[in-house]
């Protein structure tokens, strides 16, 4: 098979949460290019199904909240219902609160867990289910750098962002979880690995927060943020026949700012 054939994705159904979003676009937008049929879902379901007319092949858009588990398995069943099959799982959206340490709550730990580690769980567990009766599937973690370490305080020191607490203890949550699941459905030929972007930060945060912007490329060794159509080629490979192979792995995605 050639490196072009291994990536094709034609006939794959591909699920990917927060779908609509800067990152998720990027995702969305890799695997139908390579064939794949999407089911797009997030709570604004204008937005997925505009995303869906927009991109190449027959798309759907699907209404998800992460924060009702009932309605995460829900949606991996619809999907299967209305499609036939779920070849990949891209499990990608999150929303958190993002007090800074003093101010953190139980509750942002408690709401950033339910909607982004407890809703991939059930998400993942769900289709590793339908994966495993058609022969094997791909489930693709969305995690961060801040999952692997930690963030410069000097980069948000007097500034209105933060580098929240929850949000690190949720996205090393999930790298762990990918390792542990992975272990168990190596066996049903359901791979399931982490993909960890770096500083990606959405054109309205460059254009209004350039001191930030400017403090966070000078801790990166690349010296820029980046753009999401860098993430396309991480996510084929951990989602097609192309990574074969890779299981239990956190990609990284971070222009060298881990390397450190």
């Amino acid at each position: 098979m050639s490196a072009l054939e291994l990536f094709n994705m034609t006939g794959k159904v591909a699920f990917v949460s927060g779908g609509a979003g800067l990152l998720g676009t990027a995702f969305c937008e890799a695997l139908s290019e390579v064939g794949a049929r999407l089911v797009i879902a997030s709570r604004n379901v204008e937005m997925c199904q505009a995303l869906a007319d927009r991109l190449p092949g027959d798309h759907l858009a699907m209404p998800l909240d992460l924060a009702d588990h009932e309605a995460v398995k829900a949606a991996i069943d619809a999907t299967v219902e209305k499609t036939g099959r779920i070849d990949v799982l891209v499990n990608n959206g999150y929303r958190g609160g993002a007090a800074k340490i003093p101010d953190a709550t139980p509750e942002d730990f408690m709401h950033s867990f339910a909607v982004g580690a407890t809703s991939y769980f059930i998400a993942a567990r769900q289709a590793h289910r339908y994966m495993k009766a058609l022969g094997g599937g791909s489930v693709i973690n969305i995690g961060s750098m801040y999952g692997v370490v930690g963030s410069y305080p000097d980069a948000y020191e007097g500034l209105e962002y933060s580098s929240p607490p929850n949000y690190h203890a949720l996205k090393g949550a999930v790298v762990h979880l990918t390792r542990h699941l992975a272990i168990y459905w190596a066996r049903d030929n359901v791979r399931v690995n982490c993909l960890s972007p770096g500083p990606f930060p959405t054109p309205t945060t460059q254009e209004t927060n350039r001191e930030l912007i400017r403090r966070l490329q000078s801790h990166s060794p690349m010296g820029r943020m980046g753009e999401p159509k860098e993430l396309k080629g991480a996510m084929l490979l951990l989602a097609s026949e192309a990574g074969s192979y890779i299981t239990g792995q956190n990609l990284l995605v971070d222009g060298g700012w881990t390397a450190w």
